[in-house]
């Protein structure tokens, strides 16, 4: 199974725009939707959003005037194509909801990613991430259940909920955040897409977490949001710095475009709901004209040929949502107790104890963390925490129901 977009006939751009009623999506029915299906609109969401927010700073930073209309137009469609996807999650999905969604995509699609992944310190910075993400959903979770309802309604049975990396832990320096970029020239066009994938899916939930974390009226909750904002802001500096710092506008016009072309097309081969899969099919085929016009604006302005650097032959794979479980308990056992220092990771011990990471710990958690409370509520309220162990009991002694995480080497960072 491969796909090429640079060899398949789109929709001429000016066939793309639609009305109203078209772009107002009939919504999913929340107790019936596959949680795949939730998550790949969600995904596809933030991809939309990372293009649109692309053109736009591409559009700050021109003066050709031929140019700034055609981002103008082709981010015109884009918008439709956002709020097509958008409006197909429904207004009775809470916000609580939606955000175990949200995180359901950070670990099913890093996942996926990582293990696809052919660059070895590139697969790190992933699973690194990854089990951070892990512990928000299993924070969210405890969260939604004291509200009253069953977070496994949500992921199903394909993402266990379980304690990732503590939260607590993850609250680093900034400098700690920056990663190694890659060079386009020696990289896999896999990781390229890889990157790309990941950094747009992580702002779109720092962005959703900054816009609807004030929302809720417990003090709790609102705290549990600000926290995680944080993390979640500081994995969009996390994944971002690993993409090539010296590639033009252009170029990355044409790699958007591309990203975009292959999401949909991901999508579309596994889409299980016919309005869904209907979407993802028009999407695609707008999307492989708005790929044919980056590129004959990159030999026009440039004068390059895109296919210097695309794959000849498209790319093999779908990206898919799929059960990671064994695969994520796996990175918990060998990678919980991991922190970095600058762009490298290494176990919380190797730590100097003057080092920055203990100081910015102090600072941060010198008031209690929400997302610690969430737990203790959770188990003042209902006698334990809320767990979905689907795979036995935790791969990691200390996270289990009754360690609490007080064994793991990160114990300095508590009384820093």
């Amino acid at each position: 199974m491969s796909f090429n977009p640079l060899t398949e006939p789109g929709i001429p751009l000016e066939r793309q725009l639609r009305n109203w009623s078209e772009l107002n999506s009939e919504p999913y029915r929340k107790e019936e939707v596959h949680p795949y299906t939730r998550t790949r609109i969600i995904a596809m969401n933030g991809i939309e959003v990372e293009a649109i927010m692309f053109s736009h700073n591409m559009a700050r930073c021109t003066v050709d005037g031929a140019l700034k209309r055609q981002l103008a137009e082709v981010r015109r469609i884009e918008q439709q194509q956002q709020k097509a996807n958008g409006w197909l999650i429904p207004g009775e999905e809470s916000t609580i909801e939606n955000t175990i969604g949200y995180e359901q995509v950070a670990v099913d699609l890093t996942a996926w990613i990582a293990r696809h992944e052919p660059d070895p310190y590139l697969r790190q910075v992933y699973e690194f991430g990854l089990l951070e993400d892990f512990d928000h959903l299993y924070r969210y979770a405890n969260l939604l259940d004291l509200m009253g309802s069953d977070p496994a309604r949500i992921v199903g049975d394909y993402t266990e909920i379980i304690p990732g990396r503590p939260t607590i832990f993850e609250h680093r320096h900034p400098a700690d955040d920056i990663r190694r970029p890659m060079a386009v020239e020696a990289s896999d066009f896999q990781s390229i897409m890889n990157a790309m994938t990941v950094t747009a899916a992580e702002q779109q939930t720092m962005n959703f977490y900054m816009n609807v974390g004030n929302r809720p009226t417990d003090p709790l909750a609102r705290g549990l949001y600000l926290e995680i904002a944080q993390i979640e802001e500081q994995h969009v500096t996390h994944y971002e710095s690993i993409m090539d710092p010296r590639l033009s506008w252009l170029m990355r016009l044409v790699l958007h475009e591309y990203n975009e072309c292959w999401m949909y097309w991901s999508f579309l081969e596994t889409e299980i709901d016919p309005k869904a899969k209907a979407l993802f099919e028009l999407h695609l085929n707008m999307e492989i004209e708005h790929l044919r016009l980056a590129c004959e604006l990159m030999k026009s302005i440039e004068g390059r040929d895109p296919a210097d650097f695309l794959p000849a032959q498209g790319l093999e794979a779908p990206l898919t949502f799929e059960e990671n479980k064994a695969y994520v308990r796996q990175v918990l056992a060998d990678q919980v107790e991991l922190t970095s220092y600058d762009s490298e990771f290494l176990p919380v011990d190797q730590l100097t104890d003057d080092h920055r990471y203990f100081a910015y710990q102090a600072a941060v958690n010198a008031s209690p963390p929400p997302t610690e409370e969430i737990i203790e509520r959770h188990r003042a309220e209902r006698g334990e925490d809320y767990r979905l162990e689907q795979d036995g009991a935790h791969p990691v002694e200390a996270l289990r129901k009754e360690g609490n995480g007080t064994g793991l080497r990160y114990d300095r960072a508590r009384v820093a």
